[in-house]
């Protein structure tokens, strides 16, 4: 029997991998992703589908066919530590969340927003979360090496004019821990996850749609108050498993979260980062300005800010 084609995506490109066939065992997929990853087998995190989810890898006796995987199937490949105790593998394990299209209801629920760490990468953490339906803040290097490999892959497109910034000093400055994410970095996650990524703006009480002309047929929501970003999820009023992907012809939702994007503004749940005087609530030190506010943040963590009076 011929033997079939997987597409691979990694932090250092596309590969292919040819030589297997449906019967083969889940073992020697691991040898041959890992071989051409350089990822060490036991550090393998599978994910495919549209959206992408997690392929369960653990059990090695088994046939490729068993795990669902068909040729032709797009792999995204992370590296990724085992849990090294049971309360670290509590944590990584998450909510339970719905992400198969086959699985998508009606039910009745709210849309919530899931705050995660203000360390700087809360845009990836949050990228991580509804995809995944976990606060996973390792993720964020991944996906800084994801946009640092787009960048530097097409510097036509992504000029100095473009970044702010020559290109391969744009690409040095987003694998720094303490570098921000926006609208380039939403992009190029949004073209590489196939999915588009609606990000909530409750300073103007609007939706950015990252990914809208590419008709993706699913859909996330983050929401971003000027400095930080966090996930939002569908809670369901019987209080079973959380959705954080939504069908892009899903009105409802998307009315849900721009009327969320009212709420937030008209109760002033933002950071105006044009014009404003800030105190910073954890330490009472007053903020003028953004850069202001971004430093403030970056050197002590603190993200809970209040306009007052300049």
């Amino acid at each position: 029997m011929a033997g079939f084609v997987l597409r691979v995506k990694t932090k250092s490109g596309q590969k292919v991998v040819n030589g297997l066939i449906p019967q083969d065992k889940v073992s020697e997929l691991k040898s041959k992703l890992s071989e051409i990853t350089g990822i060490p087998v036991g550090s393998l995190h599978v994910l495919g589908g549209f959206p992408p989810k997690a392929i369960n890898l653990k059990d090695e006796t088994i046939t490729i066919e068993k795990t669902g995987i068909v040729s032709g199937d797009t792999l995204i490949v992370e590296e990724k530590q085992p849990a090294c105790n049971e309360e670290e593998r509590s944590e990584d394990i998450g909510r339970s969340h719905i992400v198969n299209e086959e699985t998508f209801t009606d039910t009745p629920g709210i849309l919530m927003k899931k705050v995660v760490p203000a360390d700087n990468s809360c845009l990836f953490t949050s990228i991580g979360y509804v995809l995944n339906g976990k606060v996973d803040p390792s993720c964020a290097s991944f996906m800084r090496e994801i946009i640092a490999n787009a960048v530097a892959a097409d510097p036509e497109e992504y000029s100095e004019a473009f970044l702010g910034r020559p290109n391969p000093e744009y690409c040095k400055w987003i694998l720094k821990p303490d570098s921000w994410g926006g609208a380039i970095e939403l992009s190029i996650l949004s073209k590489f996850y196939g999915l588009e990524i609606a990000v909530i703006d409750s300073i103007n009480a609007i939706i950015n749609r990252f990914g809208e002309d590419q008709h993706y047929t699913q859909r996330v929501f983050l929401i971003f108050d000027g400095i930080h970003y966090d996930p939002l999820y569908l809670e369901s009023f019987d209080g079973g498993s959380i959705q954080t992907i939504f069908p892009t012809e899903d009105e409802r939702t998307l009315l849900k979260a721009v009327d969320l994007a009212w709420e937030a503004k008209s109760s002033r749940q933002f950071t105006d980062v044009q014009k404003f005087t800030l105190m910073c609530n954890d330490c009472k030190i007053k903020l003028n300005g953004q850069i202001a506010a971004q430093q403030h943040a970056k050197e002590t963590g603190h993200m809970n800010f209040g306009e007052v009076a300049a």
